[in-house]
């Protein structure tokens, strides 16, 4: 029973090695994992789009892989989760969920009730607990530089209320979220970004998917946006497979191959 297992773990590190470097093929995964291949749904935060993923995105799809990206709403936590759970109910097959940033409050609920839902894949991201929200989690650990860099706009309510976005001041916008990466991409970045509800950054999440799908967790060290420490807490709690690197919370962005590879190596432990 022990040697399949030693040799998919030792194939997932053989991929890992070679996505690392970019030069991962779509023969090279055939041959290590087989058979047809999960549909991976990549779900982003706030204050980006799916774009972010563009560099993961290809990664994949030169393995094999079918893979979208489908646009976060960001209005509200219980809102965005049901738009990306109806997104995967649209996919008959295997299904594995990666997100990056407030994304990670999203696939631990859209997640729930999804039987063909293999693996979650947390990219710099939030794992809450059932009741927490994502900026109480990123609050009760030192580190944060988001909240001092937020500028509020409001738009209107169906209803005739208000809702409140939040935006990172431009000005602040690389060194708080995305410190190493060149200015002349964080400039465009800034000025593209997502807005963040803070009814969704806020909201409190339901009963984790984390209890019963095996979730993977690539930590950024140097995030200023969510605390590594607190990172570190979720992955711990959820029991996720861990793994750190030295970057700023853009993972996907600045460390396409690392981010590639967990997705990998949660494909191949699932197998």
């Amino acid at each position: 029973m022990r040697i399949p297992f030693l040799r998919r773990l030792s194939a997932a590190l053989a991929i890992a090695v070679l996505t690392l470097t970019g030069i991962v093929s779509a023969q090279a995964q055939t041959e290590v994992t087989g058979g047809p291949k999960p549909t991976v749904v990549l779900v982003h935060g706030a204050f980006a789009d799916a774009s972010g993923f563009n560099k993961v995105i290809a990664r994949l799809q030169n393995a094999g892989f079918p893979v979208i990206a489908p646009a976060n709403p960001l209005r509200d936590t219980a809102g965005d989760s049901a738009y990306i759970s109806s997104v995967i109910d649209t996919i008959p097959g295997p299904v594995i969920l990666a997100a990056h940033s407030y994304g990670g409050v999203v696939i631990t609920n859209a997640a729930r009730g999804h039987d063909n839902v293999e693996a979650l894949v947390y990219l710099g991201a939030f794992a809450p607990d059932e009741g927490e929200s994502a900026l109480q989690i990123a609050s009760q650990f030192p580190g944060s530089e988001l909240g001092g860099a937020l500028v509020a706009r409001h738009y209107p309510l169906p209803d005739g209320t208000e809702g409140t976005d939040g935006y990172i001041d431009p000005a602040q916008f690389r060194a708080v979220f995305a410190a190493d990466l060149p200015e002349s991409e964080t400039r465009l970045m800034a000025a593209t970004q997502r807005p963040g509800s803070v009814n969704g950054l806020a909201g409190a999440s339901g009963e984790p998917a984390w209890e019963t799908i095996p979730s993977w967790y690539l930590i950024p060290t140097q995030d200023r946006v969510i605390p590594p420490d607190a990172q570190r807490f979720m992955a711990e709690r959820a029991g996720s497979h861990v793994r750190e690197i030295d970057s700023s919370h853009v993972v996907m962005i600045s460390h396409p191959g690392a981010a590639t590879a967990t997705i990998l190596a949660a494909h191949a432990a699932t197998k």
